[in-house]
């Protein structure tokens, strides 16, 4: 199987946050600041410990998410970006993203993040209502956000990412058109909007009060809405949808996101994080405690994938994005006609008219889901497992 080796990324994860949200099932948690510092100094251990596994790569994106990265101290984010420059290849232009939450960040910090190399951020918003937001058991108001927003723009920041999470507890779908409408109507407009539709995890405070009766969602007519609300509300602005949740103005989409969609190796730091290099996926140990005081990288996980693995991952990772799969490059990748691995499977979609094949700019024959395949892609992805 042919690969290509010659680019990576780079995920950081910062586990913590000031409190944990209603819905959240992240690894993440509130920390005091001599945990924070002594979390940073495993992770530049870690750094050194794996500077041979990107060895004749370069990066092309570096992306800093948690948890809520920006209630890092930020020279405590400039040490981190060091190490990764003096151990790593990074390119000149490589995309370097920063998650961000109102209320953790002021404009300062943005100058500095913008002085230290980030170029991109993601500002997780939720929503533009505050009642939905108390509801979640966010920091911040809608005002804070305005504020955030404004003083990154301020400090020079140009592609900024909003998050939007939709069929929220008590949201109407006139509520969510309202929380699209102000977010394009920001000035000036980000240049990237991820959507998301609540999912209630286990583990939550939500899964404990749906699981008693006292969450008040939506209907699944009312979600149903929403999810086509979006991409009406975001294509007559003029944001593209790329992927299955992830729209763009043109030339703004995520280079991290479509890195790891079409099978970009990456290199995961921190606790949790998980690393995909050469065929092996290997995810790194979740408690805090161990991840500080090892003098050794540790792992939860370490996978070797077989080709059938790997066709499958090109499959489901390569159809969430809405110009789908290159029928060459998996002919190149594995060495196989795709059509001779997953013809009957093709076909039956087809007949459904969930998938279809298209030509592209360049008259190369891709696979892509339909508007209609969109709607129900787990249905779709599930019948490309091989065993």
């Amino acid at each position: 199987m042919k690969t290509n080796n010659n680019k990576a990324e780079i995920y950081i994860h910062i586990p913590f946050c000031v409190r944990k949200c209603a819905y959240c099932d992240f690894l993440s948690a509130p920390a005091d600041e001599s945990v924070k510092e002594s979390y940073v100094d495993a992770l530049l251990r870690e750094i050194d410990e794996k500077k041979d596994s990107l060895q004749g790569r370069s990066v092309t994106s570096i992306y800093f998410g948690g948890g809520t990265p920006s209630v890092l101290n930020r020279t405590l984010i400039q040490k981190i970006l060091n190490k990764v420059n003096e151990v790593f290849c990074v390119e000149k232009d490589a995309e370097i993203t920063i998650e961000v939450n109102p209320g953790t960040v002021s404009e300062k910090d943005f100058v500095f993040y913008k002085n230290a190399g980030i170029n991109r951020l993601s500002i997780g918003l939720q929503s533009a209502n505050d009642e939905e937001l108390k509801r979640l058991g966010r920091i911040h108001d809608y005002a804070s956000f305005l504020k955030c927003y404004e003083d990154a723009t301020k400090a020079g920041f140009y592609n900024i990412n909003v998050d939007l999470m939709s069929s929220l507890p008590g949201q109407s779908v006139e509520d969510y058109r309202e929380n699209l409408e102000k977010i394009i109507n920001l000035k000036p407009r980000p240049k990237h909007i991820s959507s998301y539709s609540l999912i209630i995890e286990e583990g939550t405070p939500f899964f404990e009060l749906h699981r008693q009766g006292k969450l008040a969602l939506p209907t699944e007519e009312e979600d149903r809405e929403m999810y086509e609300l979006t991409d009406k509300v975001l294509k007559s602005a003029g944001f593209e949808r790329y992927e299955i949740s992830n729209y763009a103005l043109k030339g703004y989409e995520s280079r991290h996101n479509s890195g790891y969609w079409t099978g970009v190796e990456y290199l995961g730091l921190g606790i949790g994080a998980s690393s995909y290099i050469e065929g092996v996926r290997y995810s790194n140990i979740r408690d805090i405690k161990k991840y500080i005081s090892s003098d050794k990288a540790e792992y939860s996980e370490k996978i070797t994938l077989s080709g059938e693995d790997m066709m499958e991952e090109f499959m489901f990772l390569g159809l969430r994005m809405t110009k789908g799969i290159s029928v060459r490059e998996f002919e190149e990748r594995f060495g196989v006609g795709l059509s001779e691995i997953y013809g009957d499977t093709i076909k039956k979609h087809e007949d459904d008219g969930l998938l279809e094949y298209y030509f592209d700019d360049q008259t190369k024959k891709r696979l892509r889901l339909t508007k209609k395949g969109l709607d129900v892609s787990n249905f779709v992805f599930s019948d490309f497992i091989l065993n």
